[in-house]
C-alpha cells in the first residue's frame, strides 16, 4: 500500500487470539485482511493484486498477458517453496527448525543467480513479486538464516528493496525491531 501511496488504517492482532471483529470478517481469522468499503478480502496475494488493479498508479503488474501470467506463477513459486518454509520456522516452538532453516537458505542460494540478472527479481522494473519477496528477505536474519558470500546477489536485490522508501514506510514498529538486512547492510 505504501507503494501505491495509498492511506489505510492499520489494526495488529495476535495471530493466535484472533479478535471477534476479524472472525466476522474472515472466516479464517488470518491476517492480512482488507476492508475496503464493502469489499472483505482476505490472502496476501488476493489483496495485492486488488489494490494494483483498484488503484493502477504505478502499475506493479506487467501490462501484458504473458508477462503478468509469469509473474503470478513466480509469486505462487515464492509462496509455495519458501514461505511455508518460513512459515515452518517461525511457527516451530522455538522458531529452531533447522531443517527448515536450511531447506529455506539452501533453495534461496540455489535461485542467486535469477537475483543478479536485473535490478528487480527477473524484472528491469519493481513489482508484486518483489513485494512478496521483501518480507521474507526482511525476516532472514531474524531467524537466523544467514547468506553466505555465493548468494550475494540476494543481499544486493535486499539493499535495492530495503531502501525504497514505501518499504521503510510499510514496516511496523515489531518490523522494524527485527534484527534485518538493513542492519547487517549498515554494519
Amino acid at each position: 500500500m505504501s507503494e501505491k501511496g495509498i492511506a489505510a488504517d492499520i489494526e495488529y492482532v495476535a495471530a493466535d487470539q484472533p479478535p471477534e471483529e476479524l472472525l466476522a470478517l474472515n472466516p479464517y481469522g488470518n491476517t492480512p485482511t482488507l476492508v475496503d468499503r464493502d469489499l472483505v478480502l482476505y490472502e496476501s496475494r488476493i489483496i495485492m493484486e486488488y489494490l494494483d488493479e483498484r488503484f493502477p498508479h504505478p502499475p506493479l503488474h506487467p501490462m501484458d498477458p504473458v508477462s503478468r501470467a509469469r509473474a503470478r506463477m513466480l509469486v505462487h513459486r515464492i509462496d509455495q517453496d519458501w514461505y511455508r518454509l518460513l512459515d515452518k520456522i517461525e511457527h516451530s516452538a522455538d522458531k529452531k527448525d533447522t531443517k527448515a532453516k536450511k531447506s529455506l537458505r539452501d533453495s534461496l542460494v540455489a535461485a542467486a543467480p535469477a537475483f543478479a540478472s536485473k535490478p528487480y527479481f527477473l524484472s528491469d522494473e519493481f513489482s508484486l513479486v518483489d513485494c512478496t519477496l521483501a518480507p521474507l528477505l526482511w525476516r532472514l536474519p531474524a531467524l537466523g538464516i544467514d547468506l553466505p558470500k555465493q548468494a550475494e546477489a540476494i543481499t544486493d536485490y535486499a539493499g535495492r528493496l530495503f531502501e525504497r522508501h514505501a518499504f521503510q514506510a510499510s514496516l511496523s514498529e515489531q518490523e522494524r525491531d527485527l534484527t534485518s538486512f538493513a542492519e547487517l547492510l549498515t554494519a
